[in-house]
This record gives structure tokens, sequence and C-alpha cells, in this order.
């Protein structure tokens, strides 16, 4: 078994499963390429990638691998997305300097249900057939485990220098390792040795951090007699401004609308820089790439026409047909500034006339909003110029904010040249 972290951006591949993912940028890493290319044209292969329900909802980090099981499922093959209903329990070190939070199994089940119904509500907006999409949670094997069967029968086929010798190990024994975290290593492997004896899985595809945890799967398969099996990786998806790709000021970008709304989801892919727009028109659009070449050399404000349609999209996919083009009139509205446009998507407080009587602290205000986290965050705001109300910049940070500023029941806020915010008023 090749589990050397060899790159193999550029291997000679033919079968259209990986051509795809090569051509559009996912194919990191993988375990014995070539025989795996001729798996793929012989016929259908199981493939399978993890998701720990942590949280309520999917962020645009779990995205790039759902784009990638879409594209190996429109090829004919069959992707399975597994939920951690038994891992979350524990929680995956990889990727982290310290230990995740516990969470109750009620949370834990919860957030389960979520995420498998945003999952089945992508692929079904990506056209999927679901006949090519298989849902599990590997809550059904690992809650019902005897510890001491289980180390007898699968822990003694792992070493632990071996384990230690994997980058995510190394850098989590400088801050402190625990002993449940240790484990989670022979919980992914066993997840893989189910999968694959008893749904024929032979794949399993993940971000580049769970290197380690994949290989070692294979290993356990190998060593208990199970059928030749494979691991591939995807790249870590950076921002070229150096920002961490799918993080704002107010955190991470979610699929749920309810914690980021389709018009901040929007936004968030309108105003990514320049230099990332080719890259991500391939990751996160299924465009064809003749069409994506030539949008990703547009220069000056025709850029902007990419970005556009980048954000329209990803937003489509992950809400919608009417919501994406709400936030797409909404922002076009807003940076045009239109008299009378529609710009009902922008995220947006009521807040009841009384207080306007009586006075906003213009700090208060920003911190109620997504544009502000906090009344400090807006005194930077407010002191750099960036902070307008209707237009006008506000410099003053004691500013008192009253019904003057509103205008047809309502005022707009603005943080720097892109971000914007509706205060609506109420009775």
């Amino acid at each position: 078994m090749n589990d050397s972290p060899t790159q193999v951006t550029n291997a000679a591949v033919t079968s259209s499963a990986l051509g795809v993912l090569q051509e559009r940028g996912f194919l990191q890493q993988c375990t014995d390429i070539q025989i795996l290319d001729e798996l793929f044209n012989k016929g259908s292969v199981g493939m399978y990638t993890g998701f720990d329900p942590t949280g309520p909802s999917l962020h645009v980090g779990h995205v790039v691998p759902l784009f990638a099981m879409a594209h190996m499922a429109r090829c004919g093959h069959t992707v399975y997305a597994l939920i951690g209903g038994g891992t979350a329990k524990i929680g995956d070190p990889s990727g982290k300097s310290e230990m995740r939070k516990m969470l109750t199994p009620e949370q834990i089940a919860s957030n389960g249900e979520s995420i498998g119904r945003q999952i089945m509500q992508f692929f079904q907006k990506a056209g999927v057939s679901p006949d090519r999409v298989r849902i599990v949670n590997n809550s059904e094997w690992l809650d019902g485990l005897r510890y001491i069967e289980f180390l007898r029968d699968i822990g003694k086929h792992f070493s632990v220098n071996r384990m230690l010798s994997f980058e995510t190990y190394k850098m989590r024994m400088e801050t402190g390792l625990s002993f449940i975290e240790f484990n989670y290593q022979l919980l992914q492997s066993y997840d893989f040795m189910v999968l694959n004896r008893d749904h024929g899985v032979q794949l399993q595809a993940g971000g580049d951090d769970q290197w380690g945890n994949i290989v070692a799967g294979i290993d356990l398969i190998r060593r208990t007699g199970g059928k030749q099996c494979f691991g591939l990786t995807y790249p870590l998806i950076t921002r070229t401004d150096g920002k961490k790709m799918g993080k704002t000021e107010k955190g991470a970008v979610f699929l749920d609308p309810a914690l980021t709304s389709p018009y901040d989801f929007f936004q968030y892919w309108r105003n990514i820089p320049d230099q990332d727009v080719g890259s991500f028109l391939k990751v996160f659009t299924f465009m064809d790439l003749a069409e994506i070449e030539q949008l990703s050399h547009l220069e000056g404000q025709a850029i902007n026409e990419a970005k556009e349609r980048l954000a329209l999209e990803f937003t489509r996919l992950i809400h919608g047909e009417v919501e994406a083009q709400k936030a797409l009139e909404t922002a076009r509205s807003a940076f045009g500034s239109s008299a009378g446009a529609d710009i009902s998507a922008m995220p947006s407080l009521e807040i009841s006339r009384e207080e306007f009587q009586k006075g906003i602290g213009v700090l208060d205000l920003f911190a109620r909003t997504s544009l502000c986290a906090s009344r400090s965050e807006a005194r930077r705001l407010v002191t750099q110029g960036g902070a307008r109300i209707q237009d006008q910049v506000i410099h003053d940070p004691e500013t008192i904010v009253q019904e003057q500023f509103i205008q047809d029941g309502q005022l707009i806020l603005k943080a720097g040249k892109k971000r914007f915010f509706r205060i609506i008023l109420v009775p």
C-alpha cells in the first residue's frame, strides 16, 4: 500500500471520474492512483466521506467534498455520506489545536438529522440521482461496540508509533492529546471496514488533514482480509488574500439560512479576491470549464461579472432560484443605490419607533447587526471612517441615531464598501 503523502495533482488518469476531479482542482493525494483509475473504468465504485455533526448546519468548508461527491455520482458511481453520530461523541483531533467541546447525545442526534437533510437537498439541487446517494450514520455500528472486544479484534492492528508519525497527531502532541481523541483513528478506520464489508465501498475521500486516518483505514481493511481499498484527499481551499476560506467577521459561512442569510451567502462569494475567481468557479459550481476559462480571464471592472456569476450559481445550489435572484437584485440595488429597488433580501432587524425617539447610540446600533460583533468592533469601524447610515459617513462614535436618519420607514447601514444591513421601523 502506498501510504506516503504523494502529490498526484498531475498524475495521468483516464477515467471520467478522476479526470473531472483533477481538472476542477479536487485531487491532492491518492493511494495507488493508477489502480484506482483502472477500477473506475471497469464500473461503479462506492465512495464515502464523513461529516461529524458537531453543529446544526454544514458550512462552506463541508461543501468541497459534497461537490466532489456530486461529480462522482454524475459519472455513475455511488456516494455514501457518513454522518458521524458515533464519532462525534469523541471528537476528531485532525486540524484542531485543542480538544473539541463535548456535545450531548441528543444534540448530536439532532445535528445529524439536520445535516443529513442539507446533504440530500444539495444533491437534489445538483441534479444527482437519488439512486446514487446513500446516507449512513456510524452510530448504528459504533454505539453498541464492546470495548474489550474492539481492542482485541481491531486495536491490535494499530501501531502507536505509526499513529504518532502522522502530522495531525504530531501537532496535537504539542498542545496535549487526550486518550479519548487517540481512539478516533481506530473508529474512523472501523467505519471504512464496515462500509467495505457491508456495502462494498472501496474509496474514502476527505480533506487533506484526513490523510492519516484514511490510510489507517485502508491498512485495517488489508489486515482483516477485505477488498483492496483506496484513499483520496482534496487540497485545502484557501483565499489569495490570506483570509481563511468560508470565514467572515461574524464567523463561518453556513448553509442554514437562519445562520447565514442567502444575501450574506451571496455577498461572501461576490466579494472574493479577483485572483480566486477561476479556481472557485471550478470547485463551487458545475459550470462548463470552457465558460469558466473565459470568465476567469476578465480584468478590471469586468471581473465583477465573473464574481456575480459565481455568487449566483452557488447561492442557487444552496438556497434555490428564488432566493438567489432576490440576493442578486438586492446586491445590485444596494451598490447602485437605485431608488425604489427591492432590497427585501438584505439582512434586517426590526426596531421600534419608540427606541429611535429616545435615541440609539451608533455603536449599539451597529453591534446589534451582523455588521459588527461587538461595540469595540463598531467603534473601530466608525473611527476608521467605514460606517455609513443612509450613505452618510459617521465619524463620531458618540453619535446618537434618531428619527432624522429614517427614510421610508427604514435605515440602511453600511460597513466598508460591500456590507449592508437594513433596519426596519415598527410601531
